[in-house]
């Protein structure tokens, strides 16, 4: 992993020639989001462009792989740009700009998988949440290998790709030893992280409370 901040042009040129994923965490904007919240949302994806711009140095994107996208269909970013509009606008822009998007996800394992993710937040038993989870877990699973493999087969040698995938799902990857990993965490995204935890206090609290 490569932090932004020493893209120095000496460290630049030990990439050259290698395959390169710059990886973007994927930051949502929920229904009904209060004024503080929003302002970050905005904040992390104006710096995260500014960010791209400058790793760029490292080598131009050349594709894109963004999680929930199972075609490359416009539908299909239609459909992502509904739940994630400013996410859906980077990936425009660099399709504008001649970068190819290529579906991350598989119908065969995604959609499953979403509805045994939707099982696990209604079963009432523990011997059916057992059972689900470990219909959930399987197909978790296979999608992570299915992320490695569509990587592994559409990085060209000395190309660069943008991942834009969630935190938690992205470090339980296993990248390529070939491929080199570099980190957009631009600053907003701490305070994003902190503000969760303090929401998370407070609803706890309200909880106990209550």
């Amino acid at each position: 992993m490569v932090e932004l901040g020493r893209l120095e042009k000496p460290l630049l040129d030990d990439f050259a020639g290698k395959r390169k994923i710059y990886a973007v965490s994927s930051v949502y904007l929920p229904e009904n989001p209060d004024d503080e919240y929003k302002t970050l949302f905005h904040k992390y994806w104006d710096e995260v462009i500014a960010q791209i711009e400058k790793i760029e140095a490292a080598g131009k994107i050349r594709k894109i792989f963004c999680e929930h996208i199972v075609s490359a269909e416009e539908d299909s970013l239609d459909a992502f740009a509904r739940v994630n509009e400013r996410a859906a606008q980077l990936i425009r822009k660099k399709m504008e700009e001649g970068v190819a998007l290529l579906p991350l996800e598989t119908e065969e394992i995604y959609g499953p998988l979403l509805d045994w993710r939707n099982c696990l937040q209604v079963v009432g038993t523990r011997k059916v949440f057992e059972q689900v989870f470990d219909f959930y877990t399987e197909l978790l699973t296979l999608r992570f290998q299915n992320i490695i493999d569509v990587l592994e087969k559409n990085l060209a040698d000395n190309e660069a790709g943008l991942l834009i995938l969630g935190e938690e799902d992205r470090l339980r990857l296993r990248f390529p030893d070939d491929i080199e990993v570099f980190f957009v965490r631009p600053p907003s995204y701490d305070d994003i992280v902190k503000w969760t935890r303090g929401e998370m206090r407070a609803r706890k609290d309200k909880e106990e409370d209550g």
